[in-house]
């Protein structure tokens, strides 16, 4: 068995039924029918004289897979966020089983465990050459029961975690009004409901005066294709979803167009466990150039699986076609660069930057100031002697957030003011100073444009 994922890693779905062949033939024989048909790839030479499911499935490619009817409905059920576990997705790795991403308020997220580490070991047992479907029998149980894991940190240390099981629901979708009046909206996970979640989120957002938005597929690793087909449908000058590429035919397959669309100047955060659906849609609106991307270069899974029904109730999920972006941009095994490449972790600092920034086009560029100390006050110097005006406005912003952070402004002198945040900033974080044109000389001249400096903390 193959790549399972117990949180729809890496997987995509046509549809999730199609209807059972011909209910006399025994599993084996079904599999083998619907392989030769419909498989997008190079069929095993011996395919007919194969003796077992397993020995067909070791010889498809790594998202083709067999299901038995109860890990089937446990799949399907762990798409659509409900289920017990410890809340993770998760990817195979050489060096054994590496978490995708983690959800809020799980359980292994709650322990530490962070996307990019790698489990090496569940109970014990080696996962090295072990399948997600394998690794995620392991690690899933009963709530209450307990699971030791031995991890592989990104920082290179190893780590053991006894994590108790426990229910929880993810959710598809989050919401943050940032500042500047900017919504940011996650997607986790392609739900079956995914996209209707991201529209009443746009329009809630739109509601407390959202006029630009940051939409996040990072770590979200696919799910169910008409979502994204809708998704796509929510961004201006989509007309296509993705250009599909079958055993026996090509074409372009038309994005699902809805009626509130999300302005042109979205900008969208992908990574490196940006997968799939989420591929898909990055792809569209690279390729449409409906919205921006940010971040690194996506996962590269741009292979499509359908489901099919055997006649003992077990199902097949197999490889039938390839996707890429509606004018040809290739996705499996290369993936979808952005158009801003971002350091890893800065993705939605960079967006909600520029996205400040845009709203402020006439704002000067002033020096950037680097890795700061977290006790930095900052001085601000004009050319003229500056006149007491309670309209006067400095903000210290910390990028991704949705305020500015408390200050003290004093004038220090005819032409100098120190800005002194009230507590100590985040090490590591990013800020953003703006010095906004309020300021007025003692004859009465006013600043013509405001201005800004980024800002970067000491780790």
């Amino acid at each position: 068995m193959k790549r399972v994922s117990a949180f729809a890693a890496i997987m995509m779905t046509i549809g999730l039924l199609l209807a059972p062949i011909e209910a006399a033939a025994a599993p084996i024989d079904e599999v083998k029918q619907l392989v030769n048909e419909h498989y997008f790839g190079e069929l095993p030479s011996n395919l007919q004289s194969m003796s077992s499911i397993d020995d067909i499935i070791l010889k498809l490619d790594p998202y083709s897979t067999y299901f038995s009817k109860e890990e089937f409905e446990a799949y399907t059920g762990s798409i659509n966020n409900s289920t017990t576990g410890i809340g993770v997705i998760i990817e195979e790795h050489e060096k054994g089983i590496q978490i995708v991403s983690t959800f809020e308020g799980a359980a292994a997220a709650l322990a530490g465990i962070e996307p990019g580490d790698i489990i090496l070991s569940v109970d014990s047992a080696t996962t090295k050459g072990m399948s997600i479907q394998q690794a995620s029998s392991l690690i899933t149980g009963k709530e209450g029961t307990t699971v030791q894991l031995e991890v592989l940190k990104t920082t290179n240390l190893t780590k053991t975690y006894k994590i108790t099981r426990s229910k929880f629901t993810v959710p598809s979708a989050t919401k943050q009004l940032l500042y500047g009046n900017i919504g940011y909206i996650g997607l986790n996970t392609f739900s079956d409901d995914g996209a209707t979640l991201v529209q009443q989120a746009k329009e809630a957002l739109q509601k407390q005066g959202a006029t630009s938005y940051i939409v996040d597929l990072r770590n979200n690793g696919g799910g169910f294709v008409h979502t994204a087909e809708e998704l796509v449908g929510l961004f201006p000058n989509s007309p296509y979803a993705y250009g599909l590429q079958m055993k026996k035919q090509n074409g372009l397959v038309k994005s699902v167009q809805q009626t509130s669309l999300f302005p042109a100047n979205t900008k969208v955060l992908v990574n490196g466990y940006s997968a799939s659906a989420s591929e898909m849609v990055a792809g569209a609106l690279l390729d449409q150039k409906s919205a921006t991307l940010y971040g690194q270069t996506t996962y590269g899974k741009g292979s499509m699986q359908s489901f099919y029904t055997l006649s003992d109730g077990s199902y097949l999920k197999l490889t039938v076609a390839n996707f890429t972006g509606p004018k040809g941009t290739v996705i499996h095994k290369t993936g979808v660069k952005p158009q801003i490449t971002t350091t890893v972790g800065q993705e939605l600092e960079k967006a909600h930057l520029d996205a400040i920034l845009e709203a402020n086009k006439t704002y000067k560029k002033m020096q950037a100031l680097q890795n700061v100390p977290t006790t930095k006050e900052f001085t601000v110097t004009f050319t003229k002697t500056i006149a007491p005006n309670k309209q006067q406005k400095m903000e210290l912003v910390k990028l991704g957030t949705a305020s500015s952070v408390q200050v003290n402004i004093k004038q220090k002198s005819h032409n100098q003011f120190v800005l002194t945040p009230t507590a100590p900033l985040e090490k590591g974080a990013a800020y953003l100073l703006l010095i906004h044109p309020t300021f007025q000389t003692k004859t009465g001249e006013m600043m013509k444009t405001g201005a800004y400096v980024e800002v970067t903390v000491q780790p």
